[in-house]
């Protein structure tokens, strides 16, 4: 794309990914925006996504069908629900592959965490997200220049609470 310089944004995984990035290359960040990623994850060898383990991994003949299958998760997996080839729907993941993923990244990332000084906006789902409101505040006072916002969601932030987490990153970005 030929940037020298951008700002990155993350959910989860794919924050903890940014502000890895950051630590590694931080000339090449102007900000960073972290929604929902741990700087400590699974240390005690839980997986906050084993629940994903619960999901069908089958199809059915319909959008509809599928989505009552997922029961009580289909608020959050309604829009992972895709037709496969052969006129079937179902995820278009694997529940075992993101559980096995959430697992790979669990360790302290702290030194990762802490490794730029570039502005950071901090998302935080307050009502069930992965990052817990002890390991937010530790983030902001480890890490100067970061802002922590929380919301009134889970997890996914971004889509559970579109129009607030917009307004937080439009106002992040108008400081930076």
């Amino acid at each position: 794309m030929g940037l020298d310089r951008a700002t990155l944004l993350g959910h989860s995984l794919g924050a903890i990914n940014a502000y890895q990035f950051a630590a590694r290359h931080p000339e090449r960040v102007t900000a960073l925006i972290n929604a929902e990623g741990c700087a400590e994850l699974g240390l005690d060898g839980s997986n906050p996504l084993a629940f994903v383990l619960n999901l069908p991994e089958g199809s059915a003949p319909d959008r509809e069908a599928f989505v009552a299958q997922i029961g009580p998760f289909a608020p959050h997996f309604e829009s992972a629900v895709r037709e496969r080839p052969g006129g079937t729907w179902g995820l278009h993941f694997h529940p075992q592959d993101i559980y096995d993923s959430e697992d790979q990244v669990h360790g302290d990332h702290w030194a990762d965490w802490t490794g730029s000084t570039c502005p950071a906006l901090l998302v935080r789902g307050a009502k069930g997200g992965v990052l817990p409101a002890e390991q937010a505040a530790q983030m902001v006072t480890r890490r100067p220049g970061t802002h922590l916002v929380e919301l009134e969601t889970d997890h996914f932030v971004y889509a559970n609470d579109p129009a607030g987490f917009a307004a937080a990153v439009r106002d992040f970005l108008t400081t930076v």
